[in-house]
């Protein structure tokens, strides 16, 4: 069974930074604010809700 390509072309983001974030999300167990903190620590501005979004949309994706 192939799985089709994640689609990247609405998020104003690069996909190297939501795939991170998802992963982060999702790997360890954190909070939606303690992701956004850790991004925050590395230059990377963006608030919870966001990633909340990136999760729901790209975390079955990514988890197959």
């Amino acid at each position: 069974m192939t799985c089709a390509p994640i689609s990247y072309k609405r998020p104003r983001f690069p996909p190297e930074i939501i795939a991170h974030v998802v992963w982060l999300y999702h790997r360890f167990s954190l909070s939606l604010r303690e992701v956004e903190e850790m991004l925050l620590e590395r230059g990377v501005t963006l608030s919870y809700e966001t990633i909340r979004q990136w999760g729901t949309k790209f975390g079955p994706a990514y988890t197959r």
